[in-house]
């Protein structure tokens, strides 16, 4: 069963030792706005590629962590 986008930058935040909390400052946004998205899995593809960004990654419709170009 392929991961949802939520549960693949649940991953991507555990690596780089990020927090809900801190994603959200990063994106200008509450963590309670953050959390209410990812409960819905309700993410568009233009936040997806914000979020990817600010974490470090590429996006391509899928998430590859650039140092070690791990495809999630």
């Amino acid at each position: 069963m392929a991961l949802t986008y939520g549960e693949k930058i649940k991953i991507l935040l555990k690596r780089k030792g990020l927090t809900i909390t801190e994603l959200a400052e990063l994106l200008g946004t509450s963590r309670q706005n953050l959390s209410n998205k990812f409960a819905r899995d309700n993410f568009q593809e233009k936040e997806m590629i914000e979020i990817a960004q600010k974490l470090g990654c590429t996006y391509k419709g899928s998430v590859i962590i650039n140092e070690t170009q791990e495809e999630l």
